[in-house]
């Protein structure tokens, strides 16, 4: 490599890396600034997304404290034998990222689309036994999400929601505080990092040990 960006997470014991993951996230989000300042990002956006950075910290540690609300819901989900996960531009980053690791420690099946293709074919899977877990920002595209959400509760579908404030056809929301734009797929996946770890506690899973997989760093 000609060169490279530590992510200074600190040593990631868990297999299926979820601190590694959100710091790897901020690093090319710093990246794309520094990018950007050499491009044509105004000085005003430079400093809007550097304010949206320090509150990171904060915002977490928020989304950490409800952590009991969250081990709740995945025993009330944890039954299922499919998942689907739904998210709409930088949402669906989060909904593959979150779909993973449901199956990497849970087993559970889990699959992520982009919630523009859930009518061009996914919608036919939708059923009470299999709940749909989707990501709701409070953006230009909220009321595109909503509109998906309505197409699931029409057909039955069970709705987790990822979002800024209670959804109305969600089952159940997680809410988590709102960033900037650009910022936010970074707090929407932490508390579904913590779904899928409660998920397969709850299941009885070893998650030090997930069957089938191992550290990367330490069989390549």
């Amino acid at each position: 490599a000609d060169g490279g960006v530590y992510v200074h997470a600190g040593p990631e014991v868990c297999v299926v890396s979820t601190k590694c993951f959100t710091n790897t996230v901020v690093a090319f989000a710093l990246l794309a600034l520094h990018l950007g300042r050499i491009r044509d990002l105004s000085v005003a956006d430079g400093k809007r997304i550097i304010e949206g950075l320090r509150k990171l910290p904060a915002q977490i540690q928020e989304i950490l404290q409800g952590e009991e609300d969250i081990k709740k819901l995945a025993a009330e989900y944890a039954e299922a034998k499919s998942m689907m996960f739904i998210g709409r531009v930088r949402g669906y980053p989060v909904a593959l990222e979150a779909s993973l690791k449901l199956k990497e420690i849970s087993y559970i099946h889990a699959e992520a689309y982009p919630a523009s293709e859930l009518k061009h074919g996914p919608l036919a899977l939708i059923e009470p036994a299999m709940p749909t877990v989707a990501i709701v920002p409070g953006d230009s595209l909220l009321e595109k999400n909503r509109a998906a959400l309505e197409e699931i509760k029409a057909r039955s579908g069970r709705i987790l929601a990822v979002a800024h404030a209670e959804q109305e056809k969600a089952d159940h929301t997680i809410v988590v505080p709102k960033n900037e734009d650009e910022l936010d797929p970074i707090l929407m996946g932490i508390p579904l990092q913590l779904l899928a770890y409660h998920t397969a506690l709850h299941l009885g899973r070893d998650i030090d040990k997930p069957r089938n997989l191992a550290k990367s760093v330490t069989v390549e």
